[in-house]
Parts: C-alpha cells; sequence; structure tokens
C-alpha cells in the first residue's frame, strides 16, 4: 500500500502537463496572452458599454483630442465620432477576420496536406505541384482580385484571406504526416483495413496538432495585417462598420492635424501582432522543447 503510494506520488507530470508548464515559464508569451485577452475583452465589451456608439456623431466635437471629461479618451475623428469606442469596435472586426480566416486556411491546410503525404505518389506529387503553383502567384493580388471581382462584403474578406493562406499550412502537415507514414501504429490500422478517411482522422492529424496549433498563432496576425492592408486600400472593410485598417487609412489622411487618429489603432495593431508572435514562440517551444538551443 505504501509503495504504490509512493509510485503513485512520484508518477511524472503527462506531457501537456509539462507543456503547460515550460509555456507560463515563458514571461513574454504569458505577457503576450493576457495583452490579447485584454484586447479582445475590450473590443466585446466596449462597443456594448461605452456611452458613445460607434456612428454617434457631434458636429461641435470634430477631431477633438483626447481627453477623460467627456469619455472621448482617444479624441474624436472628423466627424465627431468618438475614436475610443471606433477602434474597439474595430478591433472586433480585425481580430474576427484573422481568426476566421485562420480557421479557413486549417481546415483546407490540414486537409490537403495529410491527404498528400498520406497517399503519396501520383497524388502527392500533383497537389503540391498545385500548392507550388499558387506559391509562384502574389498572393495578396489574388485577394485582391478576388475582392474586387465579387464585392468587398465582409463575409468574402473572410473567405478570400483564408482561401490563399492555407499553401504553408499544408506544406507542414505533408511533411508530419510522411514522417508518420510508416510508423509502427499506422501499420497495424492498415493491417486491419481502416478506411484511409478514418486514418488521417485519428492518427494523422492528431499526431500533427503540434506544428499545426504554432502556426495557426502566426497566421492570425498575418491575417489581420492582410485585411489592415486591403482596408487602408479602400478594398476591405467599408462604412458603417471599421477594422484597424480603415481607422489608420482615414488616420494617416490627418496625421498632421489630428495624429491620435493614426496613433491609437496603429498601437493596438502593433501590440496585437506582437503578441501573437509571442504567443506562437511560446508555444513553438512549449511543444517541442528540443527547439531550445
Amino acid at each position: 500500500m505504501t509503495a504504490r503510494t509512493t509510485m503513485a506520488g512520484s508518477a511524472s507530470p503527462g506531457p501537456l502537463a509539462r507543456a503547460l508548464a515550460r509555456f507560463l515559464a515563458n514571461r513574454q508569451a504569458v505577457a503576450g496572452l493576457l495583452c490579447l485577452l485584454v484586447i479582445a475583452v475590450l473590443s466585446i465589451l466596449v462597443p456594448v458599454v461605452w456611452p458613445h456608439g460607434i456612428e454617434e456623431a457631434s458636429l461641435d466635437r470634430i477631431a477633438q483630442p483626447p481627453s477623460f471629461a467627456d469619455f472621448h479618451w482617444f479624441g474624436t475623428d472628423a466627424n465627431g465620432r468618438d475614436l475610443f469606442v471606433r477602434t474597439f469596435y474595430g478591433g472586433r472586426i480585425s481580430l474576427a477576420v484573422g481568426l476566421v480566416a485562420t480557421v479557413i486556411a486549417l481546415v483546407i491546410g490540414v486537409l490537403w496536406g495529410a491527404t498528400a503525404g498520406y497517399l503519396g505518389g501520383a497524388v502527392d506529387l500533383v497537389m503540391m505541384r498545385i500548392v507550388d503553383v499558387l506559391y509562384a502567384l502574389p498572393l495578396l493580388f489574388l485577394i485582391i482580385v478576388l475582392v474586387t471581382v465579387f464585392g468587398n462584403n465582409i463575409i468574402l474578406i473572410f473567405a478570400a484571406i483564408g482561401a490563399v493562406e492555407w499553401l504553408t499550412m499544408a506544406r507542414i502537415v505533408r511533411g508530419q504526416t510522411i514522417a508518420l507514414r510508416n510508423r509502427e501504429f499506422l501499420e497495424s490500422a492498415r493491417a486491419i483495413d481502416l478506411p484511409n478517411q478514418r486514418i488521417l482522422a485519428r492518427y494523422i492529424i492528431p499526431n500533427a496538432v503540434g506544428p499545426v496549433i504554432v502556426y495557426a498563432t502566426l497566421l492570425v496576425p498575418i491575417n489581420i495585417i492582410i485585411e489592415s492592408a486591403l482596408s487602408f486600400l479602400g478594398l476591405g472593410v467599408q462604412e458603417p462598420l471599421t477594422s484597424w485598417g480603415l481607422l489608420i487609412n482615414q488616420g494617416a489622411a490627418q496625421i498632421d492635424s489630428a495624429p491620435w487618429l493614426l496613433g491609437f489603432p496603429a498601437i493596438l495593431l502593433v501590440l496585437t501582432m506582437l503578441s501573437f508572435n509571442f504567443v506562437g514562440d511560446g508555444l513553438r517551444d512549449a511543444l517541442d522543447p528540443g527547439a531550445r538551443g
């Protein structure tokens, strides 16, 4: 009884617990995660609870500098609208575009890469040559063409960005799949005639989840930047909606007379980019401790 208790008490933590401990030991990653949580919560709550609405305009408050007296903490824009509520409403749109486009890219990339890597042969050759051809095309140009041809509504922006950002994920998952393809547990699965779809869903994709999660955290800020670039060019989110890219576009036109219109959305965008990168680096080290020199 005592021996069993001692053995149970000295049991080492599981791989998930060790990965979590390594992540929490990374101060930059934890700081990045906390920063993202704060920005996300504010983006959800501020448009709901703030005393000024996103379209509420006042002719006597046009382009006012930041002020705590009347709750215009980030100042007002050229139409007298409160920049604080518009900035966090824009954060809601930008984060949504980044996350949804990343999910779309992950679904396409994981399925494509796992199928190509597992089946191999001519199927792998054809599928990866398609990836190579798409890689040769300027992706931002492709997105601009899609948005221009089909219109720039918010749903299309989600789909367009996600539909062209899956290529690197497909290569990552293919490489992981090829490394797993001849492992013993897959040989056993094939020996009992499990269908390929079941093998992919049950064995291949779950064993490739580490690199997928790490790359996803790096893909979200890339997608946010793409959306911001489209909005800056006038091809992304349009009024009455707003996003960080659209706010930066509007602020850049008035940087001399009202620099706060550019400064606050740009600061939040940069903080979000840095936070996602810190979290991605922390996840990479936590899930692959051998990556540390």
